[in-house]
């Protein structure tokens, strides 16, 4: 195994520490700026746009339109009493931050090195050694910096942490092997067993995914599937049915259910992007227990 290059940098939007919920043992979680698949329930939005982005927040802001004047770019605009920022021509260079007067915009991301990753990291490594946890690479989508991702993989091995990734699978073949080669345990998420759904749901097809999932599952690797059940998209009996034979062809026999929720709601406000899911009810576990059992019932082991 070659050294791990530190000096590497990429774009991340959150590192978060003492985390339970994203592999075993306590984690530090690496959050990813950038995702292919544009999931209309997506709970983290910052995440999808692989650059550094501002937040505004409507409740803070005086309507002055000063960050308009100031802005080099001309990136912000105001209609319809608020204003409106352009990413595309936004490059986060923070004029309009320091000069509103009332802290109603702030960025979402930076740019960092492998090597300061890997110092916060290890700053929890007793932690880790008496939970047996590590390093958790999420997003966003890690194989969109894919090259920044093998490098804090291999320094986090150089340390002899355990690493884990969250992923939806969608890259190539070949650089989904090569990674996944340097990950401990993998959470998978299946979002659809049809592709045309698929399709509709998260803006890309789903023959790459199902294929990256087979792949993981061969190498040995300690796989975990995760459905995300989304009212009206995958939350059917027919549909848990699709995706037990899905998993069972993949070679998959575990899967983890993540019942829909409204976590994120917010930040589609903060960041002037339009949200399907508005004023949709929430799943909780009793919500599918008919769901689980069908999957159970097919001999895939479906738990929340």
């Amino acid at each position: 195994m070659r050294k791990a290059d530190r000096t590497k940098t990429g774009t991340v939007f959150n590192i978060q520490k003492f985390s339970v919920n994203d592999g075993p043992g306590i984690r530090t979680v690496v959050f990813f700026k950038g995702c292919p698949l544009h999931c209309k329930w997506c709970a983290n939005p910052e995440s999808q746009l692989p650059k550094v982005q501002l937040f505004h927040d409507v409740k803070k802001c005086i309507r002055c339109r000063h960050c308009m004047e100031v802005c080099p770019k001309h990136a912000v605009s105001y209609e319809n009493n608020r204003i409106h920022i352009n990413h595309s021509l936004c490059n986060a260079c923070g004029e309009c931050i320091s000069e509103c007067p009332g802290s109603a915009l702030s960025k979402e991301g930076y740019e960092t090195t492998v090597d300061k990753v890997i110092q916060e990291v290890m700053q929890d490594e007793v932690f880790y050694e008496e939970s047996g946890g590590g390093i958790t690479l999420s997003g966003g989508e890690l194989f969109m910096q894919w090259q920044f991702a093998e490098e804090i993989l291999l320094a986090a091995k150089e340390e002899g942490l355990h690493t884990c990734c969250e992923t939806t699978g969608f890259v190539k073949e070949e650089i989904f092997e090569r990674i996944i080669q340097l990950v401990d345990h993998v959470f998978f998420d299946v979002k659809h067993y049809d592709n045309q759904k698929h399709q509709e749901g998260t803006g890309v097809e789903q023959t790459l995914i199902l294929s990256n999932l087979k792949k993981a599952v061969s190498m040995n690797k300690t796989v975990l599937p995760r459905i995300p059940v989304i009212p009206g998209f995958n939350d059917s009996l027919q549909d848990a049915a699709g995706f037990a034979q899905v998993l069972k062809n993949a070679g998959a026999t575990r899967v983890q259910l993540l019942p829909f929720h409204q976590f994120g709601e917010n930040k589609y406000d903060l960041l002037d992007q339009p949200y399907a899911y508005h004023d949709t009810t929430a799943l909780h576990r009793e919500d599918l227990e008919e769901y689980r059992n069908i999957l159970v019932q097919a001999g895939i082991d479906a738990f929340f």
